[in-house]
């Protein structure tokens, strides 16, 4: 179950760090719960409810999807993770509640934490633009998204899931192809 003695590596040490967290929370520590949290505190992807479902589903068949997704719910609730949106799709889990941005890949949708260099203060008076746009709003957090190739996609169009032209180059995806009609005249006409 919870152990408390020294970690024996850095990702162990993350682990038993979120336990402790999640045991002072008050929250019960049944088998189901400490397995979900060792799997989300040991992945730097910010997984999704269903990915630690399909992940411990063969360590844990009798627990329900349901369940990994109260478990992340109540973390969230207790102030343990937050519950990320950043790509398309189902929320992702972020144990990492330290001031962060994160990067994420265009092509495949791997989230990672970058650490902030300089604290920001984030919370109080709202800049000037801000404050014209939306009066009397007060900010909480900023958040910084950097958006783009990660080094696993900016390899080989294979690497990436996209197919090659006879030529060898790059062929688009449908969501990148624009549609290209013939006008009366037989002029190209882009919309």
């Amino acid at each position: 179950m919870y152990d408390s003695r020294a970690p024996r590596t850095e990702g162990e040490e993350h682990v038993q760090r979120l336990l402790y967290r999640v045991k002072a929370a008050g929250l019960k520590m049944t088998p189901q719960r400490i397995a979900i949290i060792r799997e989300v505190a040991a992945d730097e992807t910010h997984p999704s409810a269903q990915e630690l479902f399909d992940r411990l589903r063969l360590q844990l068949p009798n627990m329900s999807f349901a369940t990994v997704y109260n478990t992340l719910a109540s973390l969230c609730a207790a102030g343990l993770g937050a519950s990320l949106s950043l790509t398309p799709g189902s929320a992702r889990f972020d144990p990492n509640m330290h001031p962060h941005s994160h990067t994420v890949c265009d092509r495949c949708g791997a989230v990672r934490d970058v650490p902030d260099l300089p604290p920001v203060r984030a919370a109080g008076r709202p800049k000037p633009a801000l404050s014209k746009a939306a009066p009397g709003f007060e900010v909480r957090v900023v958040e910084k998204i950097f958006r783009g190739v990660c080094l696993d996609c900016a390899g080989s169009p294979s690497a990436r899931g996209l197919g090659t032209n006879q030529d060898g180059r790059h062929k688009p995806r449908r969501s990148e192809r624009r549609s290209h009609r013939q006008t009366p005249k037989g002029k190209e006409h882009r919309p």
